[in-house]
């Protein structure tokens, strides 16, 4: 069992709660691995911004609203600027790459089935898929650190709960007007359209802040 992802996991679908302090002794027990696997995903979870120290030890981060618009602002910056650079420097097999990302979205998103965990997940990780694409094609080894800081992933997961039908199409739609520019070299296009799909993002969060906040409880 990989520790990490095991911990990422429980984060994401609310099993941890924000706030919620994690023990080594506590998770290794629990997870039946010795304490260097935990005290190593702990390390790497709070280098990805969703474990934060405690007085004594750390625990799971909690997020407000302004945490929420600040984290945003960050990634349409970085995400928009990936976008263009990837229309620049973009190879046929980051292409190829892109345009199966997006495939595997569509189907997730046919095969989505309301309030189910595993759809939802389905759906966030072709999302993340695509996203992560856009950043390989951008050719700039620094940003994936960046953005990687910046993608708060519950709030991402749990914002899914409250996308309807139409808005999971709209989103794909933007995510072809993205991979259309990237093919044709069109930096400005792929800029403008990443920065907008990632505002409507925040958005939904923000919209559904209070509702997204019990859910994680």
């Amino acid at each position: 069992m990989d520790a990490y992802k095991s911990i990422k996991e429980s984060i994401i679908l609310g099993r941890y709660e924000p706030g919620m302090r994690l023990g080594e002794e506590t998770l290794a027990r629990e997870l039946n691995l010795s304490r260097t696997p935990i005290r190593e995903a702990i390390k790497q979870l709070e280098a990805e911004g969703l474990v934060v120290p405690f007085k004594r030890g750390v625990g799971v981060r909690n997020f407000t609203k302004e945490d929420i618009k600040e984290i945003y602002d960050l990634r349409s910056l970085l995400e928009s600027y990936a976008a263009s650079q990837a229309a620049i420097n973009r190879t046929e097999e980051d292409l190829e790459l892109l345009l199966s990302a997006n495939q595997l979205y569509e189907a997730a998103i046919h095969r989505h089935i309301e309030d189910d965990l595993q759809s939802i997940s389905n759906i966030v990780n072709m999302n993340t898929k695509f996203h992560d694409g856009v950043v390989t094609a951008a050719k700039n080894k620094h940003l994936y650190f960046h953005i990687s800081k910046v993608v708060v992933v519950p709030m991402v997961f749990r914002s899914f709960y409250w996308y309807t039908d139409f808005q999971l199409r709209q989103s794909l739609e933007v995510h072809k007007t993205i991979f259309r520019a990237i093919q044709n070299k069109e930096p400005e296009r792929a800029r403008i359209a990443m920065h907008e799909h990632i505002f409507s993002g925040r958005d939904n969060v923000l919209k559904h802040f209070d509702e997204i906040k019990e859910a994680v409880k």
